[in-house]
């Protein structure tokens, strides 16, 4: 019936139930919380799901359940490990969860095979085991085997009569009603064991609905204030307070008549079961957390509570350094650093259960934790890392800005370029009302206003800039600055600007510039409406990357480039006056975004980015060539082609047919412009173009052709 968890395997996939029912479940799960594995507890009454402590790792189910409801909530919960922690005394209880799990293990092992089964792996059964071996040193006591004795023995009895069995068994104390009258009895105070007392006709002050753990001076004071002439108890160990009724008793000189002597227990003690599901279960957690920008008032109290708890702080050092933790902190920040220390310290996760990492600002938001969490999950589900790893935000210094100055940041644009190239920044700015922008430091706001200072295309020397420094340190200022002002900011230190445009204008999102607005000369360009079309044909994205061959004069480039200032754009080309040319267009229109390669196709591909699209308006009888490069790069990219001449659409038939392709589309278009001659507007035909788009099938598309095709046959 046990089966073992292997070493990477998700602990949310890995669920441990506890059945509580003592006080050694809820410690149990406590345990837990502290060395942060997730379990769920199931509790019979609200009562049980009151007193347990909230916290995410704990998951708590309330109600009662049969073993065929066991079952199938074991299936849902995907379980691993099942510990029964319910009374010595719930014997019925115990016996359904120990069929349960035989039933769900019988059904596992039927259906092993199967691939549809959702019957998970075998579940392996605990029982916690009450210390109920405990001697009573009094000479006043009478131990009965069942309830219906002990209570058949009280009808021989005078005066009141405490019981401190519980509600359940209560019915059997109220048969007779002498008994009843003289009974008081302390419940636990939940809704189900009052009712059952009442229902029993045990009312008013005859009802003590207290929870323990009772001193044997509480004990004494109960005794005392009702005149308790008999005290009736269970066996019910340490936990149970057993040993202080018995002294209480002892100490008023009452009898005491204790039910169940014969009731044996099995099972492993309390701190087997912890140091058991340590070593088979436990595992680092791993957080990372974003403590905002460095005031530890600005920090959320989830962070705090974790540097707290963390037996391990990692980060930079201005970071960590004003931080203490359990047993080790570390200046490491990069993933390199990172997972290989997590490799060295998890083979000691007896001692060291929770890694935090901090972060500035918030983890979300511009953050380098995006990538260190996505190497950590990938170690862990390769079984290289037994751990798992979660974030907490912090609060970012766009929404602090934002709040100190009386602003949302909902509607404005928010970009960074805190130790990143940003292109386009001024393209940026001038579509937008109100800009966020994260700074490395002064320069970059000097840079800043040296841009909105000079721009003459926009109109953004008009802008204002609310520069934030050092926010929420002692020293912060915000401030309100024109563009001439931030080229003369010293002050290092940390730095937010929020950007108001005036005259914000809103952004293209079809291709629209003339053959006019271009720099030309003599050198081939792709004419506006076969641009236009070409362009659609492409299916570009806002962040694609376009590989212009043969870019010309860069038409193709400059009109892809200005519809996303986060597309990345290639203009390849051999001829070094027409390199020369697309440099001009790409500085007329002000297109960083925009990277020119002089080199003959398929040469100077090779560096660079793995491209999404790709334009061919030039191959110099290279095509063959070129599109084996883009398909070696990317199987997945769209390519379209322009051609002229009979001769290269012969060779964009042989290239098509010698590749699997889909979405193949190829269209002729000849445009004529008219062109007046004295009074008259006569229409003047241009060269037509062939315009052929296409994309690479790939093995998973073919697989799926295979597959209809056999469907058709049969």
């Amino acid at each position: 019936m046990t089966e073992s968890l292997s070493q990477g395997e998700d602990i949310r996939l890995s669920k441990i139930l506890i059945f509580a029912g003592t006080t050694e479940g809820r410690k149990l799960s406590e345990h837990l919380c502290e060395r942060g594995i997730e379990h769920t507890v199931c509790v019979a009454t609200e009562y049980g799901e009151i007193v347990l402590h909230e916290n995410p790792f704990a998951h708590v189910h309330m109600g009662r359940m049969d073993s065929e409801g066991m079952r199938s909530f074991f299936a849902e919960q995907k379980c691993k490990l099942i510990v029964d922690a319910t009374h010595p005394y719930a014997a019925i209880v115990t016996e359904n969860i120990k069929q349960a799990v035989y039933a769900f293990n019988e059904a596992c092992a039927v259906t092993d095979n199967q691939a549809d089964s959702n019957i998970s792996e075998n579940i392996e059964y605990v029982r916690l085991k009450r210390d109920t071996d405990i001697s009573a040193d009094y000479d006043n006591i009478r131990y009965f085997e069942d309830n219906e004795a002990c209570a058949k023995a009280l009808n021989n009895t005078d005066g009141n009569i405490l019981l401190t069995t519980g509600s359940k068994e209560l019915s059997v104390y109220c048969k007779t009603s002498d008994v009843r009258e003289r009974l008081y009895v302390r419940v636990l105070p939940g809704l189900e064991s009052i009712s059952l007392c009442m229902h029993n006709d045990i009312t008013g002050k005859h009802i003590l609905a207290l929870q323990g753990p009772f001193s044997t001076q509480l004990n004494e004071a109960l005794i005392d204030q009702y005149d308790i002439r008999c005290l009736v108890t269970k066996k019910s160990g340490a936990a149970g307070g057993f040993i202080e009724k018995i002294a209480a008793a002892k100490n008023k000189n009452i009898p005491v008549y204790i039910v169940g002597q014969s009731v044996q227990d099995d099972g492993m003690s309390f701190e087997a079961v912890c140091e058991y599901i340590d070593r088979k279960y436990n595992r680092l957690h791993i957080m990372l957390a974003g403590i905002g920008m460095g005031n530890d008032a600005c920090m959320t109290k989830a962070v705090s509570d974790a540097i707290e708890s963390a037996d391990i702080i990692l980060g930079a050092s201005r970071m960590i350094e004003k931080y203490s933790a359990k047993i080790d902190k570390k200046p490491y920040y990069l993933a390199e650093q990172i997972i290989p220390y997590l490799y060295e310290i998890c083979a000691d996760t007896e001692k060291i259960s929770n890694v935090l990492i901090l972060f500035s600002g918030d983890t979300g938001f511009y953050s380098g934790s995006k990538k260190l969490y996505l190497a950590i999950k990938n170690e862990i589900s390769e079984g290289k890392l037994n751990a798992d790893v979660s974030i907490l935000p912090g609060i970012s210094s766009v929404s602090y800005m934002a709040a100190a100055v009386g602003e949302t940041y909902n509607d404005a644009y928010i970009c960074s370029i805190h130790g990143v190239k940003l292109s386009n920044i001024t393209s940026r700015i001038s579509h937008h009302a109100k800009t966020f922008m994260l700074m490395s430091g002064v320069k970059d706001v000097n840079m800043l206003g040296h841009l909105l200072s000079s721009d003459e295309r926009y109109g953004l020397q008009k802008c204002s800039v609310t520069v934030g420094y050092q926010l929420s340190y002692p020293d912060e200022t915000i401030s309100q600055l024109s563009p001439q002002e931030c080229k003369k900011l010293k002050r290092e230190g940390l730095y937010i600007c929020m950007i108001k445009n005036p005259n914000p204008v809103a952004k293209n999102v079809t291709p629209q510039l003339s053959d006019a607005a271009f720099i030309r000369e003599k050198v081939p360009m792709t004419k506006e409406e076969i641009r236009h079309v070409s362009i659609c044909k492409l299916h570009l994205k806002s962040d694609s990357v376009l590989y212009d061959v043969g870019s010309g004069t860069g038409s193709i480039a400059v009109e892809a480039a200005s519809l996303s200032d986060d597309m990345e754009v290639y203009a390849i080309e051999q001829k070094e006056n027409a390199v020369l040319l697309i440099t001009q267009n790409k500085e007329k229109h002000g297109l960083e975004n925009i990277h020119v390669i002089n080199a003959k196709a398929p040469d100077g591909m090779d560096t660079l980015p793995v491209p999404t699209h790709a334009f061919i308006g030039g191959s110099s009888g290279n095509l063959k060539e070129i599109i084996e490069a883009l398909k070696a790069k990317n199987p997945h990219i769209r390519i379209v082609i322009n051609a002229i001449s009979m001769e290269t659409i012969c060779e964009i038939k042989e290239i098509l047919s010698a590749y699997d392709v889909k979405n193949e589309d190829i269209v002729q278009l000849q445009v004529s412009r008219s062109k007046q001659i004295g009074h008259y507007h006569l229409m003047q035909a241009e060269n037509p173009v062939w315009i052929c788009s296409f994309e690479f099938l790939t093995g998973a598309f073919m697989l799926q052709l295979v597959i209809n095709h056999r469907r058709l046959i049969f």
